[in-house]
């Protein structure tokens, strides 16, 4: 079982910014794709952004791109999403998952093997 533990989560003001981490222990964390999920209250879950394993390939859903940037330490087996420009409508409970796969372009919770517990963002306006 994989554990990945997400932080960096809190309340911050319209405009503002917040840094995700996912960190998990597990040395093969590094050798597969990453992403980032959001739910917001009484929604579906949905895909935010995603990395391959080399950090080299990324992937945003429309409405973060240009203001969100995922990124990953290999070394330190850590997956960042930083968030600028924060709106009210990007409050949600943000989880990261490890992917069954090595590469980008999976957007499915399918797709997904492994999550965390989740952290909450709360943009006020």
């Amino acid at each position: 079982q994989v554990q990945l533990v997400e932080s960096g989560g809190g309340l911050v003001q319209a405009g503002g910014s917040l840094r995700l981490s996912c960190a998990a222990p597990e040395r093969t964390f590094s050798m597969y794709a990453v992403a980032w999920f959001r739910q917001a209250p009484g929604k579906e879950r949905h895909f935010v952004a995603t990395i391959n394993w080399s950090g080299e390939s990324t992937a945003y859903a429309d409405s973060v791109k240009g203001r969100f940037t995922i990124s990953r330490d290999r070394v330190k087996n850590t997956v960042y999403l930083q968030m600028n420009s924060l709106k009210p409508e990007d409050t949600a409970v943000y989880y990261c998952a490890r992917s069954y796969y090595t590469g980008s372009g999976y957007y499915t919770e399918g797709e997904y093997a492994y999550w965390g517990q989740g952290t909450q963002v709360t943009v006020s306006s």
